[in-house]
């Protein structure tokens, strides 16, 4: 068994999905309006973001959502990529624990960009 879809309530729906677009390579299967839309990556993972409609979203502290890359150029590659879309990163790519990454929020979420050096993977 998988995990196979995550339902995320963003406050800003159509600059959310344009990021998961632009940086994470998600594409977007449906949208209606500025309530809800549905993107899937290259691996059949489905993604959906919706509003709230009483707009009082908040996750607890520790929640964010991870994005494990190949290899450490690859996180370095991201995170120029975002600096260059002036997405507001707090600090660079650097050794967490057993992996190398960078946490930042965009929206509401919390995002964790990394890679797990070699035979350290966990299950955070």
């Amino acid at each position: 068994m998988t995990i196979n879809h995550l339902n995320l309530v963003v406050v800003r729906l159509p600059e959310t999905v344009s990021f998961f677009e632009t940086y994470l390579d998600f594409h977007c299967e449906m949208r209606k309006g500025d309530v809800i839309a549905v993107l899937t990556n290259k691996v059949g993972f489905t993604l959906v973001l919706m509003t709230d409609k009483k707009d009082d979203t908040k996750y607890p502290g520790a929640f964010h959502i991870g994005f494990m890359l190949d290899d450490a150029a690859a996180v370095d590659a991201l995170y120029a990529h975002l600096l260059s879309g002036n997405i507001t990163l707090d600090r660079p790519p650097a050794k967490i624990r057993n992996s190398y990454g960078f946490y930042f929020y965009f929206d509401n979420l919390f995002i964790e960009i990394g890679h797990y050096y070699p035979n350290t993977a966990t299950n955070e």
